[in-house]
């Protein structure tokens, strides 16, 4: 990382990984998580915690 890039405070967007919860019906839940241990909480039976990149919407 160049002393440019620090002080931009610029990340790569495809290490930006998001926690979710997907429900039963196949839609993410319409909140967002701090910490995958929270969207675990979160969740009921029937539902899955993922983890993906909202900007090129892959699965990690």
């Amino acid at each position: 990382m160049t002393t440019a890039t620090q002080a931009s405070g610029w990340s790569d967007p495809r290490d930006e990984i998001e926690v979710g919860v997907l429900m039963a019906n196949g839609r993410l839940a319409p909140r967002h998580f701090a910490t995958r241990a929270e969207a675990e909480a979160w969740a009921v039976d029937g539902e899955q915690v993922v983890e993906y990149n909202r900007i090129c919407a892959c699965d990690v």
